[in-house]
């Protein structure tokens, strides 16, 4: 659902509607995409994005990738690496 609000934006962006855009990066950032809070960070620094927004979604990011780990997706990940 992530990558699905990106790809929105991303449509969007290339047909010049920036704020929709920002509006579904800001979505998919929420639901803890990282490509999108990348995005949000390049819009930001060119003015696009203004200073809160990008706090907001920064924020929000952080909570739903916090929210994401547990210690059985930590145990997986490392048997993973470990091969």
């Amino acid at each position: 659902h992530a990558k699905a609000r990106h790809y929105l934006a991303y449509y969007e962006w290339t047909n010049g509607r920036f704020d929709r855009a920002v509006k579904h990066l800001i979505i998919a950032a929420r639901l803890g995409c990282g490509d999108s809070i990348k995005r949000l960070r390049t819009s930001y620094v060119d003015g696009l994005v203004s200073k809160e927004e990008f706090a907001m979604a920064l924020r929000a990011h952080h909570a739903a990738v916090d929210a994401a780990k547990s210690p059985q997706r930590d145990a997986a990940a490392t048997a993973v690496a470990a091969g």
